[in-house]
């Protein structure tokens, strides 16, 4: 992959959060994450029903940016699904959501870092 950068939706084995394994399925680059070539992501699913209300983000057909998106079918980017993964392990961008949603995203996940359970 050429040009990596916030906001592309890209395509990378995604690890079961016990680490049995991984799965090929989009990723939200949310930022880079150190001076090395690392990524914080978000897993993308077209399952919407695993969308944590209020957290997650849900990225619908209707949407002005969906189209970029590269998505074939509604899908929710998943804050609550974070990794941190090599940007060798970002094989393929598919698309990418608007300037002003990776804003909003970026801000709801701040805000949830800085609060207390």
């Amino acid at each position: 992959m050429a040009v990596k950068q916030a906001g592309q939706i890209v395509l990378t084995p995604f690890p079961h959060t016990d680490l049995s394994g991984a799965k090929l399925r989009p990723v939200l680059m949310l930022r880079r994450a150190s001076r090395y070539d690392d990524w914080l992501v978000c897993m993308v699913s077209s399952k919407l029903d695993q969308a944590e209300a209020g957290f997650d983000e849900v990225l619908a057909t209707t949407d002005g940016d969906f189209a970029a998106s590269g998505l074939k079918a509604p899908s929710v980017l998943r804050l609550s699904r974070l990794a941190v993964l090599d940007g060798v392990l970002l094989v393929g961008s598919i698309g990418n959501i608007a300037n002003d949603r990776l804003d909003r995203i970026r801000q709801r996940l701040a805000r949830w870092i800085a609060t207390a359970d």
